[in-house]
This record gives structure tokens, sequence and C-alpha cells, in this order.
């Protein structure tokens, strides 16, 4: 009895003498662990956090617009052909403002069009390819000094459809193409309008195939052509509602050099309205007056003629980016 007894207090000596150290430390500290603690005290932990994103200074969008119809005909009494029309237009903006008092604008466009009727001819309905820049430094309140640069030309060639006649070529890639570049002031009173006055404008003109120089005002031996003028531009966006955008650009030149009266009109306007989220009508017009341009009538008479596009398309819009239509 007497064994049990001592091995019941070793027992219990061993068991509570650890949890007896354990507290005693907890409560009082070795001059070591307290000397850790208080240099522990006076260190600063550096704080890790991510660098801040650089700003981006650079807004960007991209407009996609497909219109498509097809018309099928079989044992139709009044008569007809099949046919396949297709409308596509990309319209892409880069812009860049470091500060309040500079902008750089960019704009392409690019637009083509056909229409397919089986048993008669394709025939080409649109074809542009326009790259518009444009870099601005604020003079004063709404009023920038600002350079202009403006190319527009077609990517296929394009045809005339005499009556029981072959088709004749009437321009082609860079026949024409034209070149400007102006230097001025441009005024922005409100949002939606831009005012550019550039009162120096160098264009160029150049016509690469031989044939079709005269048509668009270039000797038949130079390929390119060379005015100086003034150019006016006005440029009006805006967003009347979530379903409804207009846009209008009117550019009017004066030739210093050969008859400054006689004004070249170019005038573009969209017009948007929405349907769904993916499906819009829209409506763009092209105006042009150029007196060197020379058109034929009906009877090959070649003359200046005001020119006069109008598409209207109803089909599939998306956009990309920041891109307000």
């Amino acid at each position: 009895m007497r064994s049990y007894i001592i091995l019941f207090t070793l027992l219990s000596y061993f068991v509570s003498y650890p949890l007896y150290a354990q507290e005693k430390t907890s409560r009082e500290l070795s001059v070591g662990h307290e000397l850790s603690l208080i240099v522990a005290s006076k260190l600063k932990v550096p704080s890790f956090e991510p660098p801040a994103p650089k700003p981006d200074y650079w807004t960007r969008g991209t407009l996609l617009q497909l219109g498509f119809s097809q018309l099928s005909l079989t044992n139709w009494a009044s008569g007809g052909n099949n046919n396949v029309a297709l409308n596509a237009y990309v319209n892409i903006y880069r812009n860049y403002a470091p500060v309040d008092n500079m902008f750089w604008e960019n704009r392409l466009q690019i637009g083509y069009g056909f229409i397919n009727s089986f048993g008669d001819r394709y025939r080409k309905s649109d074809d542009k390819f326009i790259f518009d820049s444009k870099l601005g430094y604020r003079a004063f309140e709404n009023v920038f000094a600002a350079a202009t640069f403006n190319f527009r030309t077609q990517m296929t060639n394009g045809y005339s459809y005499p009556a029981n006649r072959d088709p004749v070529l009437i321009s082609k890639p860079f026949a024409p193409a034209y070149f400007s570049l102006g230097v001025g002031m441009d005024y922005k009173p409100v949002k939606p309008l831009s005012i550019n006055f550039s009162l120096l404008t160098a264009n160029l003109v150049l016509v690469e195939q031989r044939s079709l120089r005269k048509r668009y005002g270039n000797e038949e031996d130079r390929a390119l052509k060379t005015e100086l003028g003034a150019q006016l531009k006005i440029d009006y966006k805006h967003k009347i509602n979530n379903n409804l955008t207009i846009n209008s650009a009117l550019n009017l030149f004066s030739d210093y050099l050969d008859n400054p009266k006689n004004i070249k009109i170019l005038w573009d306007f969209f017009l948007d309205s929405k349907i769904s989220k993916f499906f819009s009508v829209n409506v763009r017009t092209n105006l042009i007056y150029d007196d060197k341009i020379l058109i034929a009538d009906k009877n090959d008479k070649l003359a200046p003629r005001i020119q006069f596009k109008e598409i209207v398309s109803v089909g599939f819009s998306y956009t990309f980016g920041n891109f307000k239509k």
C-alpha cells in the first residue's frame, strides 16, 4: 500500500510541475525575454503596398456595323433577279489627353458594301478609307492652336455601268487619294461642337492611274497635284438620348492658287438609332462638290457635278471600349 502512495505522489509531481513552471514563466519573464521585447517594440515594420497603376491618358473605342439583305425569286411573275447585299462599317478612335491643355484625336473609318445581283453584275455600293488626326494645344479658354491631317481613298476598283456597254473604270486604290495638312485654330464652345479654321492648308491629290488623272483635275503627265488654301471644318457629335446619335462633319476648302471662289465641299452625316443592344437602324450620307472632279452624265458628257450618296442599313451593331456613337 505504501508503494502505491509513493508512486502516486511522484506522478502528481511530474504532471503538475510543468504546468507550474509554464505559469510562472508566463508571469515572470527572463531578462533576455524582456530585452528582446523592448528591442522589438522599437523596430518599425515596413509596410508593403502595391505601386499605384500608371495613369492611362488614352481613350479608345470601336464601332462595328453590319447590314445584310438577301432576295430570292422563284417563278415570280413581275420579274426581278436574285441578289445579296452587304454593308459593313468600322469606326475606330484613339484619343490622347495627358493634360487639360492638350489633346490628340485620331479616327479611322472604313466602309465597304456591295450588291451581287445573280444574272446581272457584282456592283460596289460603298468603299471608303478615311483617317483623321488633330493635335491641339490650348491658347486661351476654349480656343486651341491646332494642326489637322486627313487622308482619303478607296480600297478596290470602282466602275460605272453604261447601258449595253462594258463597265468603265472610274477609280481604284490611290486613284484618287487625298492628303491634307492644315495649321490654324480649333474652337470648342460646347462639348458636341468643334470648329476648326486652318488659314494655311496644303492638299495633295494623287492619281496613280494615268487614264484617270484628267477626271480628278490632274495633268495627264502628273500623278500629283498641289493645292494651297484655307479650310473650315465643323464637327458636331451629339448623343441626343440612349437610342439616338447624330454625327456631322462639314469641310469647306478654298484654293488660293486656282479660283478661290470655287469652294470645295465635303459633308458627311451619320444618324444611328438603336433597336436593341445589338441591332440598330443607321443612315449615312455623303455630299461632295469639287469643280475639278469631272463626272459623266448619261450622254457621256464630263462636267463638275454634285455627288451624293445615301446608305440606309438595318443590322448588327456593336461597340468596344469607350466608344460613344
